[in-house]
Parts: C-alpha cells; structure tokens; sequence
C-alpha cells in the first residue's frame, strides 16, 4: 500500500474519521476513562494521514521503505490505535482488550508493545527530537521515506521541542513533517494560559520551517495541507498546525468544561456512541 491513493474522496476520508472516533469511544467504554477527547479531535487529521498521505503496508508494519508516523504525546495513543485499527494494522478485536493486563493496546503508547507504534511517548517533549533524529538516518540511508510527528499544542512548552524544531532547520531536514494538534487544553488548563504559544505561525517560520495553519477538523484543508507539506520544494522541514475541537462529533463532549481527561458516565458511553452516529446520518 502507497499512500493509500484508492482511499482519497472526501466522502471515504470522512467515513474513515468516523469510524476512527466509533472505535475510540469504543476503548473508552472498555475501561471506562480514557483521553477521548482528544481522540474525538484529531481523528480527522489521522484520517487524512493513514488513508491519504502515508506509504505504509498493512500486513508489515516493520516494512523498510514505508513512512513513519511518531505520536509524541503518549496519551494519544488511544486516538492511534483507533487509526491503526482502522487501517488494519491491528485487528479490530482487540479492541476490547485496550488497557487490560499483557494487553498489545496499553494506555500510553510503547513501541515495545504494539504494531505500527514507532516510538515510546509520554515524557512529552521528546518526540520531535526523536523524530530528528530518524530522519538525519534516513537521509544517511538514502531512504526517501518521511516522518510525521504529531504533538501538542502543551508540548510547546518544553525546551527540549524548540531545540528540536531549531536542530531541524539546521539539518535541512525536508523529509520532517511536524503536526500539532492545537486544541488548547492541557492538566492544568487552557494551554494558551498556561504558556501563550502564540504567535505560532511566526514562531515556526522564524525558525525556518516551511509552516501552515488549518482547522485540523475539515477534511479538505487537511488534504491540501498535507499534500503541500510533502510536495514543498524548499530544503526545510514542514509544520501543519491544527486547530482541532476536543471531543469533535459528539457535541455534550465537546461543550465539558475540561475536555483534557474527560469524565464520562457509565450510560453516557452508548449515548455518545448514539449520538456519534446520528450525526453521521445528518
């Protein structure tokens, strides 16, 4: 599979998207808790990313020339696993095993356990370095695969992300996607409060990458920022800044109050589930 280009009509991306976010509610029922919120927001942009954008097969995750998709934020990994069961990657029945004991589905994300995780995340901040890394090896290898590393809007607070992004320019590291899902929330609160990361386009160019901004919940803007990122002719590295709605699809989630880990009743799972489905029909 490359590129998965039999996969490109809006009306597809968006089923794709919405089936990602049914089997995120579904884990999330499965345990009760889980970070769907943020699940529910970025499924359109891992839509995008697995049925438009990324060479990758199926049957072998481990495939050499493929591209890699690193998920810095760990507790994400809800929302990748729901993309990699979309995908066939992981089967959908294990599903109902997502953080359960020797599990290949835990809670936050690790290479170690599961199929078409690249990275260990958590310790938030490290990933883009990580993605840095790989790519200055890719380049080495003469590999013409890339890298799209997705990460936070509160990871902007960490040094070590801005030595990352700093390292990249440096490297002319034009086979370096950066994502961030901006949907300004993080444990403390808002995470424009928290660290004001704005201006964030200006910040991004000034350290020479080659940056877009789009509402990472339309499903065409996305397509053409993700084709204009891999297509960009500069020698730099490429952002998509996403402004992404918290609990996007189910809109008694997305109105909470804090939607960072959000508190779902036992009867509320069916009702999100329902509720995700009549608004697929509208």
């Amino acid at each position: 599979m490359t590129a998965n280009l039999s996969f490109t009509t809006p009306q597809t991306l968006a089923e794709r998207a919405h089936n990602i976010r049914r089997h995120a509610l579904r884990m999330g029922q499965v345990q009760g808790q889980g970070y769907v919120g943020q699940a529910l927001g970025a499924a359109d942009l891992l839509a995008v990313a697995y049925f438009h954008a990324l060479s990758y097969r199926p049957e072998d995750p481990a495939w050499e020339p493929r591209d890699r998709f690193y998920l810095s934020i760990g507790h994400y990994a809800i929302a990748l696993y729901a993309a990699l069961i979309e995908a066939e990657i992981i089967p959908l029945d294990e599903l109902e095993t997502y953080g359960s004991d020797d599990s290949r589905l835990p809670m936050s994300g690790m290479a170690a356990y599961t199929p078409g995780m690249e990275i260990t995340g958590g310790s938030l901040g490290q990933g883009l370095g990580i993605a840095v890394g790989a790519c200055l090896g890719l380049k080495r290898k003469g590999s013409t695969s890339f890298v799209y590393n997705l990460l936070s809007d509160g990871e902007l607070n960490e040094g070590s992300t801005w030595e990352a992004v700093m390292s990249a320019s440096h490297w002319k590291l034009d086979n370096l996607i950066a994502i961030v899902d901006v949907n300004n929330q993080q444990a403390d609160g808002h995470s424009s409060e928290i660290l004001s990361f704005e201006p964030i386009v200006d910040r991004w160019k000034a350290f020479g990458w080659f940056t877009q901004r789009v509402d990472g919940n339309d499903l065409d803007a996305l397509v053409e920022a993700f084709d204009a990122a891999r297509h960009h002719p500069g020698a730099q590295p490429r952002v998509i800044i996403c402004d992404t709605t918290m609990g996007k699809g189910v809109p008694f989630l997305e109105n909470r109050e804090k939607t960072h880990f959000i508190r779902v009743d036992e009867h509320e799972w069916d009702l999100a589930l329902n509720t995700l489905e009549e608004g697929k029909n509208q």
